[in-house]
């Protein structure tokens, strides 16, 4: 039987036949890494400024949490109640606000301390609303006034929650959350508008834009505060609401608000 010659050998590497008439491929083995998972939350913080954009205005926080560096331990966990009251407002374009009584929301989601450089848990919770439990009041003739007069019966605002997470400090009552929702405009059976896509930041601080602007109050012993947020509304396919609300144009949000965090058990 004749043996393999030197070449056969040399063209070899852990075990895998080469074909010499091709390019060699090496065999590399690496080992398993722990999975990192990222998560990414958005921001804005007060500006003086007097032209409003909301991409402009953004921040973005990332945070790094690896499964072996910062185990998720029940500690570092909590459960986060959101609840909105009476006395809120809401506004868009050069109209003026709506007095809007939100009694009745509410929303349950989970929260977990953020950690700073040094791997320490600080009083800052990163917090995420389930949007199955999230519930806010449309806007209709018993909730909300125009000028001191309840809406038209026929007239409807619904608000439905795409994205509500953020970040709260325990410690100083700080809130920025960020809010993506959709905002469906009907009049009866007879008109029914495409969503208006409302992005903004409901802060415990100050929220500005070019046309709007409102002040927030932080989060208190009782869990109570006052959550504003200012948003650019762009337009939709839709000529007799762009016309109306002169789109693409301001909103404002203020919405006096109960947020209850509580230990995980």
């Amino acid at each position: 039987m004749k043996l393999p010659n030197r070449s056969y050998f040399q063209n070899s590497t852990m075990g895998c036949k080469l074909n010499p008439s091709t390019s060699p491929v090496f065999c590399k083995f690496q080992p398993s890494k722990p999975e990192l998972r990222t998560k990414y939350l958005f921001f804005s913080s007060s500006s003086s400024s007097s032209s409003f954009s909301f991409s402009d205005k953004l921040q973005r926080i990332r945070y790094s949490i690896t499964d072996l560096e910062v185990p998720s331990t029940k500690a570092n966990s909590y459960t986060v109640s959101f609840s909105t009251e009476r006395d809120c407002r809401l506004g868009i374009s050069r109209y003026p606000d709506f007095e809007y009584n939100a009694q009745g929301g509410r929303g349950t989601g989970s929260g977990d301390k953020v950690r700073n450089k040094d791997n320490v848990a600080d009083s800052e919770l990163f917090v995420s609303f389930d949007l199955e439990t999230l519930y806010i009041p449309p806007l209709t003739s018993s909730t909300t006034k125009f000028l001191g007069l309840p809406l038209p019966p026929f007239l409807k605002i619904d608000i439905v929650p795409l994205v509500f997470q953020g970040i709260i400090n325990k410690q100083s009552g700080k809130v920025d959350l960020e809010f993506k929702a959709k905002f469906l405009f009907s009049a009866g059976s007879v008109y029914k508008a495409p969503p208006l896509l409302v992005k903004t930041v409901l802060t415990s601080e100050e929220s500005k834009g070019a046309m709007k602007s409102g002040r927030g109050k932080r989060l208190n012993e009782e869990g109570k505060c006052k959550l504003v947020g200012v948003a650019t509304v762009d337009p939709i396919h839709d000529f007799f609401m762009n016309s109306f609300l002169g789109l693409p144009t301001e909103c404002l949000a203020e919405l006096n608000s109960l947020i209850i965090i509580s230990k995980s058990s």
